[in-house]
């Protein structure tokens, strides 16, 4: 087997099972948490981190000019998706949190279509209808609908915030590179959860050790890798398949959090779940040419 095949196997276990983690890692976090500080001390490490990285790999700053977009782009894709998606889990399973943000891809692609007049042809409007039935079984399946609905309402929103992320960021990988790109983006996420600062130090000192190791693990983790490692992935096979991450990323939450925290996902929200990524996949199935 080549170097490359093995390498790109690699990176595609090493991206879903970080990502797969990451929701149930959230649901640890969120015992001695709130949603943004949870949100702040994942950023602060994987910032953290990442100033060492870019020190020994002496990455060059970004352009003043671009700092605006930068800063507005690691809100949506950062800031705004992990306290949104962590909002959600409070109430959410970490599995049925995945799936919802499984529909991620569909809200890029009607974004695109938005914005970059890309074509959305009748299969992904097919798709999407699917899904969307798939939200609503999974809301049936929560037991308490109104405070559920919020709660996925979150999480749809997360995969909204990090859709525009995805749909924004192509033009300013191809200036710097997929990794000063995500760093940067990372940083300008964190800058705006300083706002939540008061308070921080009196949870830390009240949290668990496995509540702040699970949070301090995402965002060592999580966080940066997958990020890094779809960079590669892209660059060798291109992002269509390289997507392909998202619908087998569901599969392994339901079994790492079923491990971890015992949660067993009711009738309606498992079958709202394969109804989801079944829209999702027939959205973004290969057509004969």
């Amino acid at each position: 087997m080549e170097k490359k095949t093995i390498y790109i196997r690699m990176s595609y276990c090493l991206m879903i099972f970080l990502w797969a983690s990451a929701f149930p890692g959230i649901r640890a976090g969120l015992e001695d948490y709130a949603p943004q500080h949870l949100t702040l001390l994942r950023l602060l490490s994987g910032s953290a981190a990442l100033v060492v990285m870019a020190a020994a790999i002496r990455m060059r700053l970004p352009h003043a000019k671009d700092i605006p977009i930068i800063l507005l782009l690691g809100f949506l894709g950062f800031s705004a998706y992990h306290t949104l998606l962590n909002l959600g889990e409070e109430t959410v399973s970490a599995g049925m949190a995945s799936l919802l943000v499984a529909t991620t891809p569909i809200f890029s692609a009607l974004l695109a279509r938005l914005f970059f007049a890309e074509r959305f042809g009748a299969a992904k409007w097919i798709g999407s209808c699917i899904s969307f039935l798939g939200v609503g079984l999974i809301s049936l399946g929560t037991g308490n609908f109104a405070h559920s609905a919020a709660s996925i309402l979150f999480i749809l929103l997360a995969a909204i915030s990090e859709s525009l992320y995805f749909v924004f960021q192509e033009r300013h990988i191809k200036k710097y590179g997929f990794i000063p790109f995500v760093t940067y983006t990372i940083w300008g996420g964190t800058i705006p959860m300083l706002f939540f600062l008061p308070g921080m130090a009196e949870e830390l000192g009240n949290a668990s050790i496995q509540s702040t190791a699970s949070v301090v693990y995402l965002g060592l983790l999580p966080t940066v890798v997958p990020y890094f490692a779809l960079a590669y992935i892209t660059s060798r096979v291109g992002a269509a398949e390289a997507a392909v991450s998202l619908y087998l990323t569901p599969a392994l939450t339901l079994i790492i959090s079923w491990i971890w925290f015992g949660e067993v996902p009711a009738f309606f929200s498992l079958l709202g779940g394969m109804v989801t990524i079944a829209g999702v996949l027939f959205t973004y199935r290969k057509t004969p040419a």
